[in-house]
């Protein structure tokens, strides 16, 4: 009887473990009408084994098997997802780690001149530096000069307010 209900049934697995599926729902059967007798003799009370209970233990066999095959199904489907998630993410990290190496180098290039600019920026400031100092001194020599000049110009002034009197008379004289 399971032979006739589950030949056409597709079960993903060779004809030999199909054929071992339909002897061991035969043997449960035998088990099942076993134990009926043996309830019998215990309880006396009767329990039968009908055909009408095998073919529904051959269909609940094949809502289970249905069920739990889409439930594998879907599984598997998920796991193929997340390989080739998994693989686009490898590509990706590849191509990421290509594009890092390129634009390590790249940086190592802008960071080297960066500090061939800041040297020479550097150099630049200490000869500026230096420059201004030698400004300076000669600023600091020529306000000496001014300085000096600024005091015989007052001794002069001084000398020439004391000799005014004496150049006014002279002035006066002639006349």
């Amino acid at each position: 009887v399971a032979q006739h209900f589950l030949v056409s049934y597709h079960i993903e697995c060779t004809d030999e473990v199909k054929q071992s599926v339909v002897n061991t729902m035969g043997t449960f059967q035998d088990i099942v009408a076993e134990k009926c007798v043996e309830y019998f003799e215990r309880y006396r009370r009767r329990t039968f084994v009908t055909p009408k209970s095998y073919l529904s233990f051959i269909g609940g066999y094949k809502a289970i098997y249905k069920e739990k095959f889409a439930n594998v199904g879907s599984l598997s489907e998920r796991m193929r997802t997340g390989l080739a998630k998994l693989m686009e993410a490898e590509v990706s990290v590849n191509q990421l780690s290509k594009e890092l190496l390129m634009k390590e180098k790249d940086l190592a290039v802008a960071s080297k001149k960066a500090d061939e600019v800041l040297l020479e920026v550097t150099m630049k400031a200490q000869a500026a530096e230096k420059v201004k100092m030698q400004v300076q001194k000669v600023k600091d020599k020529a306000q000496a000069i001014v300085d000096d000049i600024a005091i015989d110009k007052a001794a002069a002034e001084e000398k020439l307010e004391a000799a005014r009197p004496a150049l006014e008379e002279a002035e006066a004289a002639l006349q």
